[in-house]
């Protein structure tokens, strides 16, 4: 699938930069409309130091009042099975786990997450803290009053999921090179091309950088302090042979908002996956180490021992050391660039921006060609430089 720039076509129309969830679905769209697409990625799709590499991410519509992202989940989701009905369902890449949400009393955000799928007709279940108990007894509810499941949910097999949209783009007329490409070095406000880490220059006519963590890198005077990689650790634990229990369909993949933690059952008898959702110290996608810390094992086992009694004691079996790519508040970025008429920024996944891939994809593309309305919570300008996440 990959050429080198020697072995690729001359006189793109666009080229994107970077083969994560954001850039390959843009570029997929992009090829969709007719236009000559040259994607570049400097380690492949869904590596391991990219943030939409690891091996799975949920995709749920609950978003509080955030009617926006919820209305993107709904169409992403819906898109993610049309491509893997097109030849990419073996193994699935997607699994309906359904996704429960764990909530406590008086919980605003709960509240208006059931208010607004209800409002969008998306199916869910409103469970008392009764029926929580009788349907999942393998879960210690601690502090939960009540929950919401979202049935039609679930997991996507996160780098798998990227590379078969890679493959997709390519089988429809797209191209994909391995290089990295450098900051642009342009005096004026036309960017004519771009040059690679290895000494090739690509033209185009419009230059796409959804490059994730790399975006303040490559433009650090202007994106530096608006987009903020952090740490985050995942751990997957063991489940003892022949345990059924916290395997789908008997477990769903579950969130704690109060508790800023979520995890996935068990799926490809890979163990039960945990990750708290707090951001991270800050990191360097290119040289951070990726071992997670003593501190962190010992504090996920203890929250697992709490949650899952017959989970006390089970190893860690699997760990990975991710990054989230943070705006000031979590809300994606999609503009041009104030400096150049003919490059776009597409970023600011915030932790929660996989699963939008496909709705992405269409919006970005949509913008680049000049059509559709603008969201303006996506601009530039509404990206601050001190965090304050708003977005979950």
């Amino acid at each position: 699938m990959s050429k080198s720039l020697s072995e690729v076509s001359k006189g793109f129309d666009i080229v994107v930069v970077g083969a994560g969830v954001f850039g390959a679905w843009t570029a997929h769209e992009l090829v969709k409309a007719g236009k000559r697409v040259l994607l570049v990625d400097a380690h492949g799709p869904g590596n391991s130091r990219a943030s939409s590499g690891g091996e799975s991410r949920i995709i749920r519509m609950g978003y509080g009042a955030d009617e926006v992202y919820t209305r993107w989940s709904a169409r992403s989701l819906e898109r993610w099975k049309s491509l893997f009905s097109a030849g990419y369902q073996n193994p699935p890449l997607f699994h309906q786990t359904g996704v429960l949400w764990m909530a406590r009393e008086d919980d605003s955000y709960a509240e208006a997450s059931v208010r607004t799928v209800q409002r969008l007709g998306i199916e869910f279940e409103k469970l008392s803290r009764a029926e929580l108990d009788r349907r999942f007894p393998q879960v210690a509810l601690g502090q939960t009053a009540w929950g919401f499941l979202e049935p039609g949910s679930g997991v996507l097999l996160a780098r798998r999921a990227v590379a078969a949209v890679v493959a997709e783009t390519v089988r429809a007329g797209g191209e994909f090179c391995l290089d990295a490409i450098l900051p642009p070095d342009a005096r004026a406000s036309h960017v004519q091309d771009v040059r690679t880490r290895s000494g090739s220059s690509i033209q185009a006519d419009v230059f796409v950088f959804a490059c994730g963590p790399w975006l303040p890198k490559l433009f650090p005077d202007l994106l530096a302090r608006r987009i903020s990689p952090t740490r985050q650790e995942v751990f997957f634990i063991g489940v003892p042979s022949g345990e059924q229990r916290f395997s789908p369909p008997k477990l769903p993949t579950w969130i704690d908002f109060p508790e800023e933690v979520y995890g996935m059952p068990d799926i490809e008898s890979r163990g039960l996956k945990v990750a708290f959702d707090r951001h991270g110290p800050p990191f360097d996608p290119d040289t951070g180490d990726r071992i997670v810390s003593r501190e962190s094992i010992q504090a996920v086992k203890a929250f697992v021992a709490r949650r899952f009694p017959a989970l006390k004691g089970a190893p860690v079996v699997e760990t990975r050391v991710c990054q989230y790519e943070n705006t000031s508040n979590g809300d994606f970025l999609v503009d041009r660039h104030p400096d150049y008429q003919n490059v776009w920024l597409v970023g600011g996944g915030s932790g929660h921006g996989f699963k939008h891939g496909p709705a992405m994809g269409e919006y970005a593309a949509a913008q680049i060609l000049g059509q559709g309305t603008a969201e303006p919570r996506f601009s530039l300008k509404t990206k601050g430089t001190v965090q304050k996440r708003t977005v979950y």
